[in-house]
């Protein structure tokens, strides 16, 4: 369950103030990127199937985009909050920066619970999401992508009403639409499969082969499932991996020694990423509780779930074997807690840079979507390796020379990429 007392805003600032002691920046630098550039936020008015109006409360934070269009998704979430998607697109302002593709950082969000709510239900809420800022959105302006709990489905609605309040073809409006509606191939697999390219890369620096390693997911979404199954394909175990059961909102591990069988918890797995227990417990494994996921004998931790998971309280819980943590969430680790991993030499993968293939791959498909020529998954999937080894390689080389914590090196390339861009426009 999330910590309601904690603010993802205020862990993002911290951060972010730290890199600006780091890097000397001027006063105006640090003021302009420390807050967002602009933000809106709006009531969304919904007919429900039953004839009654629900008003939901909507939100979209641009936070900077001196290096290009603002870029990020939109949460579906009962717990969303304005903190939360400021956060959010700060450090997609950094993820686009650190493995320098030219886009600047935005999120959306909506307070809401898509269990509770029908097809028809979403697909007015989605149109009224776009409705609200049709005129801030576009394809050379700001171009929103699927989050947690949104779909491609969700995308498309979103996609479709944009372009009757235009009256043009944008498929470059959004991200993450359906394949053969200007959706990419690859993208699927993108965010899984580039923390475990950043992982390929982190073991190989440390001289450990991939098969010898076993590792304990936090999370069942679709980051999870595809770092999962590459994972697998370069020789390595999984054998914990942890979900939210929706019917109670309580979190629970799922652990099997030999090695999880992705395939078969797929199958006895609901379109939210819930795992069916009794099923679980049939098919032979250990129902644990949720935070159970940290404490798992590995040598890999990989948080894929939401932010604030690894904290001061349960990092010393972390077993003596793990030595890589690789962040497939963002902001999973707090500030506290990075102190902790740094002082007992885990490497860290940082989120960041860890799960930017999804942004990566998003970028691929806009511009896919904007020449309207569209690539084979192999050639995709190419680029994005290329493209994730290459940020890997930079931020590692830095952290060496420099000797800093991963974390802190990845943010030093970001935002001085970002600081640049700001000063060589002339707005500081």
């Amino acid at each position: 369950m999330a910590d309601k007392s904690f603010n993802a805003f205020a862990m993002a600032q911290a951060q972010f103030d730290n890199i600006a002691d780091l890097l000397e920046l001027d006063t105006a630098t640090r003021e302009l990127l420390r807050n967002p550039l602009r933000e809106y936020t709006f009531l969304i008015p919904v007919r429900m199937d039953d004839g009654r109006v629900k008003v939901f409360r909507g939100f979209r934070v641009q936070h900077n985009d001196a290096r290009g269009p603002g870029k990020g998704g939109i949460r579906f979430h009962p717990a969303e909050t304005i903190d939360t998607v400021r956060a959010l697109s700060m450090w997609m302002t950094w993820k686009c920066a650190v493995v320098d593709i030219p886009l600047g950082g935005s999120k959306g969000g909506v307070i809401c619970d898509p269990h509770n709510l029908s097809v028809h239900e979403q697909e007015r809420l989605c149109r009224g999401w776009v409705r609200q800022l049709a005129q801030v959105i576009g394809p050379l302006r700001d171009v929103p992508a699927p989050d947690v709990m949104t779909s491609s489905q969700h995308m498309l609605w979103m996609l479709d009403e944009y372009e009757a309040i235009r009256g043009a073809r944008f498929p470059g409006l959004i991200t993450g639409k359906p394949v053969g509606m200007g959706g990419s191939l690859g993208r699927t697999e993108a965010t899984g499969f580039g923390v475990v390219f950043t992982l390929r890369e982190a073991l190989k620096e440390l001289g450990i082969r991939p098969g010898d390693t076993i590792a304990s997911v936090q999370g069942f979404g679709n980051v999870a499932r595809y770092a999962i199954r590459l994972y697998n394909q370069i020789g390595g175990k999984v054998i914990c991996v942890s979900c939210c059961d929706q019917k109670d909102e309580t979190s629970y591990c799922f652990r099997q020694k030999d090695g999880i069988d992705l395939d078969e918890l797929l199958d006895i797995t609901d379109r939210f990423g819930g795992i069916d227990k009794q099923k679980a417990s049939g098919l032979g494994y250990e129902i644990l509780p949720g935070e159970a996921w940290i404490e798992q004998d590995v040598d890999i931790l990989i948080p894929a779930a939401l932010e604030n998971q690894i904290t001061a309280e349960n990092a010393p819980r972390i077993s003596k074997r793990v030595k890589v943590i690789v962040e497939g969430a963002n902001g999973p680790t707090t500030p506290e807690a990075d102190r902790i991993i740094d002082e007992r030499n885990i490497f860290l993968i940082p989120d960041f840079l860890a799960n930017a293939g999804g942004v990566t791959c998003s970028y691929f498909e806009q511009v896919q979507s904007n020449t309207n020529l569209y690539w084979e998954k192999d050639e995709v999937l190419g680029k994005l390796d290329v493209k994730m080894t290459s940020a890997y390689l930079a931020v590692s080389q830095l952290a060496h020379r420099k000797k800093l914590f991963m974390r802190d090196a990845a943010y030093v390339i970001a935002v001085n990429r970002v600081a640049q861009a700001c000063k060589d426009r002339g707005w500081v």
